[in-house]
């Protein structure tokens, strides 16, 4: 079975390669199948996609001879679909999450107001400029 180090050469050794009948019908039939795409095969065994798409019209079954379609399309549709439905999921969890958050902070602002005391830090006001030292005299908790 080829490799992708197998097929790793300079640019002239590239051109000087052939790929045996059995290899390009073996990738075809991948390619058919949706096992891989048209990109994939051109990336792993460093080889145009022209090549590839004239094995594609020399060898597929599924491929009338007179003309063929462009197999990635629907690879690209399908990605495009899945990205769409991810980004929708994340943003339904951010919209979770930010209710989640306004009732957190409602919730310490009616305990403030009932109780009388801050729960929450307020950063809008300066630090006190006390000299850091806690008192000697109250007990250490």
């Amino acid at each position: 079975m080829a490799t992708k180090q197998s097929y790793q050469s300079s640019r002239s050794e590239r051109q000087r390669r052939r790929f045996s009948e059995s290899f390009k019908r073996k990738k075809v039939n991948e390619i058919d199948q949706r096992i891989t795409t048209v990109s994939q095969v051109s990336k792993m065994y460093e080889v145009c996609r022209s090549a590839v798409y004239s094995w594609i019209r020399q060898y597929s079954i599924n491929q009338p001879k007179q003309h063929w379609t462009i197999v990635e399309s629907e690879s690209d549709t399908r990605k495009m679909l899945e990205l769409q439905a991810r980004i929708a999921e994340l943003e339904r969890l951010v919209g979770q999450k930010q209710i989640q958050l306004d009732f957190s902070n409602k919730m310490i602002e009616l305990a403030e107001q009932l109780y009388n005391i801050d729960i929450k830090k307020k950063f809008d006001k300066k630090p006190s400029s006390g000299s850091g030292k806690t008192d000697t005299n109250s007990p250490v908790v």
